[in-house]
């Protein structure tokens, strides 16, 4: 009984631990046999009721524990319908676990899981990119056919998220949807071209991989991305940076030619007659042309190179396996290192190492020959390792170092590892054969071990005697004695049948022993193996058409015992050898021939490697692994004879043209050389004082002549402040472009025309603008900071928000050196304003800015510094001011508006009082949230705004159908949904305060 109690505390205990309870002791044992079998039961019941409890913290606890559950392997399938339950929680936490277990059992449970889609559509439009995420990536994992059209429609959303890390997450689900739906095809292979356009190398190695899985045949589509892939490379996660490497490998080899072939076309030919004539010499050397190898082939060698350094075998192995199928043969040898220091790697890291290296040997010896100590066998060696390190130094014997290498395999025949010891003989044997220098030598030794106790040890000998023998068997008679004489003891049925073979082969030369040892063998036939009884009667024949007179008696009875054997094989070659060598009158005219065929010269067997043909799959893959084609294995393609076209991978790099198109070439040239000054005396900020002073006086008289010609050059009213960004630039030198911009300019010449935009981008001039306070007086130590947005396109780089800050000294003393300090994010990209070097005791001044918020609404945290304290201050733009205002015409927003529907379109019922509806009213409510343009309406029930993000340039479309009942339908059209949907709120609560 105390057993039994015993028992079910330590039961009870572990149950507890694993579901959070603690352990009730029970007394008896039918308490404990319950306790044992309902253990599962009591926890799952436990997690159900915390995740049904109210308290968020007890659901939260649950799910960790679910999870840990899963982790551990465990079945957590009962509590789906709990979990699923709390899909649409509030709690961040708790829906990511939530999201992770959906993942899991999503698959399994499929009816529950479809009745919660509508939450997860819902949650692919959460702020918090994690959640789109995990919700896209439990949408794909339900396997259900009929929600095919809502995972597409997702997938394309996802394709165009703010955030790379749901992009990355939509280039995964493309491939379940694949393998759900081969039919969607096509449209996954849109998704894909513009994900691979995608400059994050967070997502690049994910779409790589959906390419390759979904469509690895269109190389087209790499073409425009060749050398962005090659240039992110370093950057891309290990794993991708995998199956980049290996794609861009099968790329390289369709688009590039051989570099194994130094010299093209005609080569110096010794035997050419003396007297050729000199025009056919002129003629071959011009034919001759050096090889030049493609600048794109060597953007890949180059920018794979480092990663031999990499931490992730599978890098190293991937760029080993690229440099093998694409370098010269000169520049592979680089790979050499970075493979032999892997061989310091977990076991399962060396076998698949040394198989790669194995087959490179083979080829190539002097990659490897260096190293040569680095594969001897170490004690503490697996059997495959120490086997693959045995045919890898067989590999490398030559006559330089055939003497250590042989030194070695000494000690490995001595090896209690028998099965290693074995494979040392036939590497001996290959030596033997490779090198004709050491033939002798490696014979003698195998012979000593003839005398060796180890059974195995002595049968491998014999084996590989008996194959060396055929390359020289008339010098080696000896030999064939003295194995014949060690017959009685040799019981290894292969090597039995090895030296039956050897005295039938060359019984001539051994006419006494041969018919003795038939002898031996008569008495012994019906015991022996079947390998070793084929042989006897091999043998037997032989021994009859040679020495018939000592032999015609044995024979016939050995003939006689075949007859009669149990394997058919062995009845078969009885009747064939009878009917072949006795004549007799249902003898055909074969047996005329039967000293022919039995007695037939036979060429010597080759001691090849078994790695020798490895080759014709690509290293590194799973099929070069098992030397046989595995499963969507994608065969290497063979180097084209002539190179396509390399013009197919060339960029045209698009940018916005922020200049201002003049009138005549002499003004445009003014302004040219004034930007320039302006630049050089921009880079000689760090001369000395009065060079700085000049040049700075220079360029304020020069912004005065500006400010001087820019009215005449604007047609616009005074009130309606733009910035026309022209759709097509014609000439050079009539266009200036920004210096500001970080990325340098690209020119063009007049020939080639530029699309950018369709749509003239404006200002709003609605005003008052909105003031945010940035830095009270009291924190800032009397130095107080307000900004607004001026809705003006930015000065210093298109892509910037412009921000206008006006800074005020509240204190009574001065304040110096005021300027801006560290930022956050550190890849925040701010430009900021010139230092102040003072400002006096209740002075103001107002300085611009140039914010890229890259269309997010995420805070730009920076320190505004004075020249004794820093302070920690922070510009949250509201999303409309992530927009510019632009104009079209009704008929191109009904157009785009088309196009940007379904998955694309948020909209929303808002309540409008009469006096709001008028079309004045709803400008002035539009206006005061979103910098948008108003765009003419035909409909007096319709007002329509159109705006593009500053950072990307997404079209933005706001519309309002009034409707009888005093309400309007608000829709906005955009790629960018979380935006639309932040936009969405704001207008809404705008209308309803109004």
């Amino acid at each position: 009984m105390s057993t039994g109690v015993s028992y079910n505390d330590q039961g009870g205990a572990e149950a507890a631990v694993e579901a959070g309870q603690e352990s009730t002791p029970t007394s008896s044992s039918t308490g404990a046999a319950f306790g044992l079998f309902s253990a599962d039961f009591k926890k799952n019941e436990d997690l159900k009721e915390m995740l049904e409890s109210n308290k968020e913290s007890l659901k939260l606890e649950a799910m960790k524990r679910i999870v840990g559950l899963i982790a551990k392997g465990k079945s957590a399938s009962e509590l789906f319908p709990a979990v699923v339950k709390n899909v649409a929680s509030k709690n961040i936490e708790l829906k990511k676990l939530v999201y992770v277990y959906l993942v899991r059992y999503a698959e399994k449970q499929q009816d529950l899981a479809l009745l919660s889609i509508s939450t997860f559509q819902r949650a692919l439009k959460d702020p918090n990119q994690f959640i789109r995420a995990s919700a896209l990536r439990v949408l794909s994992s339900i396997r259900v056919p009929i929600i095919v059209p809502i995972m597409m429609l997702a997938i394309k959303e996802a394709a165009a998220d703010l955030s790379p890390y749901v992009r990355k997450t939509s280039a995964h689900a493309i491939q379940k949807l694949y393998s759900l739906d081969p039919d969607q095809k096509e449209q996954l292979i849109e998704v894909i071209e513009k994900l691979l356009k995608d400059k994050s190398t967070l997502v690049a190695g994910s779409v790589v991989m959906a390419f390759e899985e979904v469509c690895p045949d269109r190389i087209d589509l790499i073409h425009k991305n060749y050398r962005k892939l090659c240039n992110l490379l370093v950057d891309v996660e290990e794993w991708g940076q995998v199956v980049i490497i290996s794609m861009l490998t099968r790329y390289a080899r369709t688009q590039f030619t051989s570099p194994w072939t130094e010299v093209r076309g005609a080569e110096f030919d010794e035997n050419k007659a003396f007297y050729d004539s000199d025009s056919e010499e002129k003629k071959d050397q011009t034919e001759a042309k050096p090889y030049v190898m493609d600048p794109d082939h060597r953007l890949l060698l180059r920018n794979t190179k480092p990663l031999l350094q990499s931490r992730n075998t599978a890098v190293v192995m991937a760029v080993a396996q690229l440099y093998w199928h694409l370098a010269p043969k000169h520049e592979v040898s680089i790979v050499t290192k970075s493979l032999v220091r892997l061989l310091r790697s977990h076991r399962e890291v060396q076998y698949i190492v040394l198989q790669n290296i194995a087959t490179m040997s083979i080829q190539r010896k002097g990659m490897f020959e260096p190293f040569i100590k680095s594969f001897y066998v170490r004690s503490t060696d697996a059997t495959h390792i120490k086997t693959l390190k045995l045919e890898i130094l067989t590999n490398l014997a030559n006559e330089a170092n055939i003497s250590t290498i042989l030194r070695e395999f000494q000690t490995y025949v001595k090896s209690q590892d028998k099965a290693f010891a074995a494979a040392t003989i036939q590497a001996i044997g290959r030596c033997a054969t490779n090198i004709s220098e050491v033939t002798d030598t490696c014979l003698n030794g195998l012979v000593l071990l003839l005398s060796n106790r180890d059974e195995t040890v002595v049968a491998e000998s014999i084996v590989v005697i008996k194959k060396l023998l055929q390359t020289q068997p008339t010098q080696h008679g000896d030999i064939i004695k003295h194995m014949a004489k060690l017959f009685d003891n040799v019981t290894v049925p292969m090597a039995r049948a090895s030296i039956l073979w050897l005295m039938g082969e060359y019984c001539e030369k051994v006419p006494k022993i041969a018919p003795d040892v038939l002898r031996k063998m008569a008495k012994t036939f019906t015991a022996e193996e079947d390998i070793v009884k084929l042989q006897t009667v091999n043998l037997a024949a032989k021994l009859y058409l040679t020495n018939s007179k000592q032999t015609k008696l044995l024979t016939q009875y050995i003939l006689n015992l075949g007859k009669y054997d149990q394997n058919y094989d062995i009845r078969d070659r009885t009747r064939f050898i009878r009917q072949l060598i006795v004549p007799n009158e249902k003898s055909g005219a074969l047996s005329k021939y039967a000293r022919r065929i039995l007695l037939a010269p036979k060429p010597a067997p080759g001691l090849e490697s078994a790695f020798k043909d490895r080759d014709r799959y690509q290293l590194g893959t799973l099929s070069h692994s098992l030397n046989l084609k595995a499963t969507g294995y994608q065969e290497l393609p063979d180097w084209p004879a002539v190179a396509p076209d390399q013009s197919v991978r060339n960029v045209e790099i698009v940018e916005p043209c922020p200049c201002v198109c003049t009138e005549s070439g002499s003004e445009s040239e003014e302004e040219s050389s004034e930007d320039s000054e302006k630049t050089s005396s921009d880079s000689g900020k760090s001369s000395s004082g009065s060079e700085k002073s000049s040049s700075e006086s220079e360029s304020d008289q020069k912004k005065k002549k500006k400010t001087k010609k820019a009215p005449q050059k604007k047609s616009k009213p005074a009130g309606d402040r733009y910035t026309e960004i022209p759709a097509v630039c014609h000439s050079l030198k009539h266009c200036l472009f920004s210096q500001n911009d970080s990325k340098k300019p690209t020119f063009r010449t007049s020939g080639i025309s530029l699309f950018y935009m369709s749509f003239q981008v404006t200002t709003s001039s609605f005003g008052p603008l909105k003031t945010y306070e940035l830095l009270h007086h009291m924190t800032g130590k009397g130095l107080s900071a307000k900004y607004h947005f001026p809705r003006q396109p930015c000065l210093f780089q298109p892509s910037m928000v412009a921000v206008q800050v006006i800074l005020t000294n509240s204190s009574d003393h001065a304040l110096e050196e005021i300027h801006i300090g560290d930022q956050s994010p550190a890849s925040l990209n701010i430009h900021c304003f010139n230092t102040i070097e003072r400002l006096e005791p209740g002075a103001s001044v107002t300085v611009s800015m140039g914010i890229d918020f890259s269309d997010s609404t995420q805070a730009a945290n920076f320190q505004l510094c004075t020249k004794e304290d820093q302070f920690s201050v922070s510009i949250q733009p509201a999303v409309g001011e992530l927009l510019m205002a632009s104009t079209m015409t009704e008929q191109d927003f009904c157009k785009e508006q088309g196009k940007l529907q379904g998955m694309n379109e948020t909209s929303a019922t808002i309540t409008m009082a009469t006096a709001n509806a008028s079309r004045q009213a709803i400008n002035k409510q539009v206006l005061s949230v979103a910098n948008v343009g108003e765009v003419p309406s035909s409909q007096n029930n319709f007002s329509r705004f159109a705006g593009q993000t500053v950072s990307s340039r997404a079209l933005v479309l706001v519309s309002l159908e009034l409707s009888e009942s005093s309400g309007a339908l608000l829709t906005i059209n955009t790629e960018k949904s979380v935006m639309a949907s932040m936009l969405l709120q704001d207008l809404k609560q705008a209308f309803a305060q109004a």
